[in-house]
Parts: structure tokens; sequence; C-alpha cells
């Protein structure tokens, strides 16, 4: 089973950051953590939920996500309180569980972390079983964080990922973002070498994406802020892939690298072109194989087929429906099995290794060729996908024009 659980507090609003999260409302942690305990709980009894998932073809742990928002806002004890009732539903001993850390919240002059230091809180973390941290470092140039509305400075984020590793943390992933106001490819390059040197094995570099509605996108529109062009954001990636291959770090997904580790203990990656054990988020590789999941808190969205859903975005609407006895549920998508197969197929291309076959045909109960024999040959045509022995995925041509490729099967 695989279960996310939405944190949707901040100390202060990112001013590119288009979820579901509000500042200053850390007051309200306490009635939250005690509402996402009842809705846990109250899943525990859906009968539907415990016999309707299918199981993925491939061997994924069970895990546990704590995103946001800033989880790293709750204390040890509200993290305890929230794992305490998810292990009714994950088995807590065998599971992945990671939760996303702001640096800016336990570090420096503005950081009042739940413990003293980062250090303590994530030793607090390790012994409440939490195994995997998730830190969003987005930049390591101080006056971009500053346009970005970060908390923390470059160095900061260092110290950070030093006490996590301090700490007992063999699982780090750090999140950056390329394609930054006034980014150079050569400033990318800097910033790809230095975390590259660092104590982590996993990296997962996003492409900005400008959402209408936030303040850089404001700032962009007024002319207050200058963004590189799509083929300097191009060039970014391609040097992602270029400078992190010679680092020892895996290209498993597409925004997603991993590296194997001293130490690190993780089933195999199911490939056969992969043959160390290498520590994937194996939450997020759920998703790219579009197996059931659920969502828990404010915002939290879930899929458990026939149908996907997403839980109420207000705070006040979510606690009361919970404290009502009621699912918090705003919005339930039916699925048909025409939606299956699309998710899965270009949910799955975002995987290095494309999807199996026998992958799709255990999710959807059909051959892929059967399904998208005409579709497959255009894209191989156009030079975007390539079959192997047992999958199909994007060429390094489909992965620039991931999109145009997605949309083919819709």
């Amino acid at each position: 089973m695989h279960l996310y659980i939405h944190i949707p507090f901040c100390r202060r609003r990112c001013t590119y950051c288009g979820f579901c999260s509000s500042a200053g409302l850390e007051h309200r942690l306490d009635a939250y953590v005690r509402a996402v305990c009842a809705e846990l709980a109250a899943l525990r009894e859906d009968v539907r939920i415990q016999t309707g998932r299918l199981s993925s073809s491939l061997d994924l742990r069970p895990t546990i996500f704590l995103g946001g928002g800033t989880p790293s806002l709750l204390s040890p004890a509200q993290v305890g309180a929230i794992l305490q009732a998810a292990s009714a539903l994950v088995p807590l001993e065998q599971a992945e569980i990671t939760l996303e850390a702001n640096p800016g919240t336990l570090m420096g002059p503005v950081g009042r972390s739940p413990c003293a230091t980062s250090l303590a809180y994530f030793r607090s973390l390790r012994t409440l079983g939490v195994n995997r941290l998730s830190l969003g470092v987005q930049s390591l140039h101080d006056p971009t964080l500053r346009i970005l509305g970060r908390l923390h400075t470059a160095a900061e984020a260092r110290q950070c990922v030093d006490d996590a590793s301090r700490a007992g943390f063999q699982a780090i992933n750090l999140d950056f973002i390329f394609g930054l106001p006034g980014q150079t490819c050569a400033d990318w390059a800097t910033t790809l070498d230095t975390v590259a040197a660092w104590d982590i094995n996993h990296l997962s570099l996003y492409s900005l994406i400008l959402e209408e509605h936030t303040a850089l996108f404001a700032q962009v529109m007024r002319g207050e802020v200058d963004l590189p062009d799509h083929d300097t954001t191009a060039a970014m990636y391609e040097l992602a892939m270029e400078r992190l291959a010679g680092a020892g770090f895996v290209h498993y997904e597409l925004s997603n690298w991993a590296r194997a580790s001293r130490g690190y203990l993780s089933p195999r990656w199911p490939s056969g072109e992969i043959e160390v054990p290498l520590p994937v988020c194996h939450h997020n590789v759920a998703y790219w194989l579009n197996v059931d999941y659920l969502g828990v808190g404010a915002g939290g969205h879930g899929h458990i087929y026939p149908e996907r859903y997403a839980n109420l975005t207000d705070l006040d609407a979510y606690l009361a429906a919970v404290q009502q006895g009621r699912r918090p549920v705003e919005v339930v998508t039916p699925l048909s099995p025409s939606d299956l197969a699309a998710e899965t197929m270009f949910m799955g291309l975002r995987l290095v290794e494309g999807v199996r076959f026998a992958h799709f045909r255990c999710r959807c109960g059909v051959e892929m060729e059967a399904v998208y024999g005409e579709v497959l040959r255009e894209l191989e045509g156009l030079g975007l996908l390539e079959r192997t022995t047992d999958a199909v995925r994007l060429t390094n041509r489909g992965r620039m024009l991931g999109n145009q490729v997605f949309a083919s099967f819709l």
C-alpha cells in the first residue's frame, strides 16, 4: 500500500509555489494532526479500500510520504502520532517513510524547529522510523533563493544535508529547480558539480513551471524578473544528464537521479540494465507505475481504481468534515479502462526504462499492442519511442518532447 499525507502549512509561501498550502497557521497544527489521524482511522474501516487495490508487477516497498507544504514544521511528537495512525494501513517496519523538509524551518535566524537543531530533529525522526528525507534546497545562489522566497541560505542547506547524514539517514534526496531567474548554464553546471560531491544519493531536478496566480508569475509579467529561454533551459537539462552520469548517478526517471551508496539497503531496482541496488524513491515509482495509493489530509489526492479522488483544500472545510465523521473528499473522478491504459502509458514513460509489456498487461488486463499498436509505430517512426525486448521507452529526443509523446495516448 502507498500512502501520501499532505501537510498544507508553511512558514512563508514561496513565490513560485502553486501547491495547496497556507502560511501563518502553525497554531492549527495540533488540530490538523488530530484530523489526519481520524481520517486514517476511518480509511482503515473502509472495506472497499482494503480489498479494491491492484498490485504492481514490480517489487515495490510499502511507502508513506509526508509532503507539503512544509512537513518539517511538525514536531517529532506530531510525526509520531501520524505514523502510529498510519500503521493500521501500512506496515511501518517494511515501509519507505519519506518526510519533506525545508532547511529554512530548521536552520538560521528564521528557523524555529521543534528541536534545538536540525541534527536533533533528524535524530528524532530516525527514532520514529522515518528513513528517507527530501530536502527542498532549490538553488545554491543566495540572491536567487531570496527571489524564490526561500528562508534558507546555501550554507544552511549544506549544513542541513550534513546533519541529516550525521543523524543516520542513508536515503537523502535534494530538490533543485533549473531555469531560474537570471540563471545561466555555467551557474547550473557549478551547482551540479557541487551537489554531486555531497554525501547524498538522490536528486530531483525540475524545470521551473511558472504558475499563474503566484508572486513570481506577476513579477515576470511586469518585467521585473527575466527567465532563461526554452533553449537555454533544455541545455540545462542535457547538462544535468551529462554531469550527473559522470558523477555516478543513474537517470531513472525524467526528473530523478539516484546513485548507489555504501551501506544502503534496498531491493534491487527491477531493470535488466541497472545491476546495483539503487535508492530510488519507491513512493514516486508507485505513481509512475500508476498503481493504487491513498491520499490523506487537506488537498491530498488518491487513486483507487476505478476512481481518483481529491480531498477538500480549504482547511476549515476539511477539519469540519472529519469532525463530523464524513470523508473529506471534494472531487471524485471516475476512471474507465481506457483512462487506466492511457495513464499507465504516459506516467510509465517518465521512467527511463519505460513501460514493460508485462506491467501493462498486469495493470490493464490487455496487451499494449492491442490498444496502442498504431500509436507506438507512429512514435517510433518519429524517433520519439523505441522498443526493447520487454518494454517501450522514450528515446533521448523523446525525453525532450515528452509532453507531446504523452498526449498521443489521450
